[in-house]
């Protein structure tokens, strides 16, 4: 995905720490070896200083420090891999009804919504999207029903707004539930950096928060703006626009599963792939490192490659293994795990075999 979760998979996962921040982190003694020696037979990332992990088929949360905050406890379909905390909660499935619970384990909003661990609740902006039956809503902390259950898709808030289905169309609401852009596109993304893709009818341009087009439609795909940049498709290339909708690096990158989850620049790089598309993996080429100008500053030499955090970029090459890279494309961690996660506050997730630990910075 996206990141290197699941490497049989294709999500990826990108950093977010600004370009300029990238010098205040430095490879010390420490980098690249456990925080938390691997012994889980699963682990997500950790969110609020907690992160799931699978013990036994069991899941529960760690701290930072590798010890048990809440003892595994729940079953696979009860928490899976998407377990996270946000604002405080973390979804639980009990039987076939989710519910909530906070940091020390206990039910905070007792189980009553519908859904599956494949899209399970989650709070963003001190309110969830839940689901009753085919329609969804939107509660408080409390569990309190804040915009009635009537859309047939809805989304986490991000900026004050969502972006909500009501038939075959898609809009975006305020927390009161009330439309500030009424539904009229086939897709709609999230607003980043002022703008949100949209696709009315057979190509995708952007609306500011008005609902105004302020980049003609005229993309296959449209991603999120990132440091000033956002990838476009044309056919089966991608390149990259600025918020004028000019294209400043010209589409001639692969368009894949792959590069579709991880195109937003970070740290003032993204990475980028050359090469044959395989249906299995959806991507046989190589992957390097671009800059905003459009330079290849590191070489496509990696099979599967992250976006940079915290100065490092987490890299595999068949046969040998997964470890990290720094900016000029050093392999500053060497590449011995099986797969590698990008660093996120301070520790990144790998796995070891068949168990799962965690990595210092």
């Amino acid at each position: 995905m996206g990141r290197l979760i699941i490497i049989l998979f294709w999500v990826a996962a990108s950093g977010s720490a600004m370009a300029d921040e990238s010098s205040l982190y430095i490879t010390t003694t420490k980098t690249g070896t456990f925080a938390i020696e691997p012994q889980f037979d699963n682990v997500r990332e950790f969110s609020e200083g907690l992160a799931a992990v699978n013990i036994d088929k069991k899941w529960g949360f760690i701290d930072r420090a590798g010890r048990i905050a809440i003892k595994p406890q729940f079953n696979e379909n009860q928490v899976q891999y998407y377990a996270h905390f946000s604002d405080g909660l973390a979804a639980i499935s009990y039987g076939n009804k989710w519910g909530f619970i906070d940091k020390t384990g206990r039910i905070a909003i007792n189980p009553q919504f519908d859904g599956d661990y494949r899209s399970p609740p989650g709070f963003s902006e001190g309110l969830a999207v839940v689901r009753f039956g085919s329609k969804f809503g939107y509660i408080d902390k409390t569990g309190q029903t804040i915009i009635m259950p009537r859309f047939d898709v809805a989304r986490w808030f991000s900026d004050g707004i969502a972006v909500v289905t009501t038939g075959e169309k898609q809009g975006y609401i305020d927390k009161t539930g009330r439309f500030v852009i009424q539904p009229q596109f086939n897709v709609a993304s999230n607003f980043s950096e002022g703008l949100a893709g949209v696709k009315p009818d057979k190509k995708f341009g952007y609306i500011d928060r008005t609902g105004k087009m302020v980049i003609n439609p005229q993309f296959d795909y449209a991603s999120n703006f990132s440091e000033g940049l956002a990838a476009v498709a044309v056919g089966n290339k991608y390149g990259y626009i600025d918020k004028t909708g000019k294209m400043v690096i010209t589409p001639q990158f692969e368009t894949t599963m792959m590069t579709l989850s991880q195109n937003d620049f970070s740290e003032g790089l993204v990475v980028v792939q050359f090469g044959g598309v395989s249906r299995q993996s959806g991507f046989s080429g190589k992957s390097g490192y671009i800059d905003k100008t459009g330079e290849m500053v590191i070489n496509p030499q990696f099979d599967y490659a992250t976006n940079f955090s915290e100065g490092l970029a987490a890299v595999c090459i068949n046969g040998s293994g997964c470890g990290y890279i720094d900016k000029t494309g050093k392999i500053v961690v060497s590449l011995t795990f099986s797969e590698a996660d990008p660093f996120q506050d301070g520790l990144a997730r790998v796995r070891v075999g068949n168990k799962y630990g965690f990595i210092y910075r």
